[in-house]
């Protein structure tokens, strides 16, 4: 089972990370793109991304957005190292915020 961050670590791991959030007891972003297929296809990508890491986030698909959402589950859907990682994944490809 994942262990829970604390505030000190999650503050810290915070700033490693382009313009994600703390949403409670979530890591959140909102991506903005100049067409729904841009965005179709990013949210394709961080499926393949989420399926090799074995961890998965909350996807919203809308009209040229997708919005992120991670939290561990196993470990009482609190921030773990895993969301992190996830989250800086998806930041190596490169699509702003």
């Amino acid at each position: 089972m994942a262990m829970a961050l604390s505030e000190a670590e999650i503050s810290a791991r915070l700033t490693e990370l382009n313009n994600w959030e703390r949403d409670g007891d979530s890591l959140a972003k909102n991506f903005k793109f100049d067409s729904y297929l841009a965005g179709l296809a990013f949210a394709s990508g961080v499926g393949v991304i989420a399926e090799g890491l074995n961890h998965h986030p909350d996807m919203s698909i809308g009209w040229r957005s997708v919005s992120l959402s991670f939290t561990t589950h196993d470990a009482g859907s609190k921030l773990t190292a895993k969301d992190f990682a996830a989250a800086a994944a998806i930041d190596a490809l490169g699509y702003p915020a």
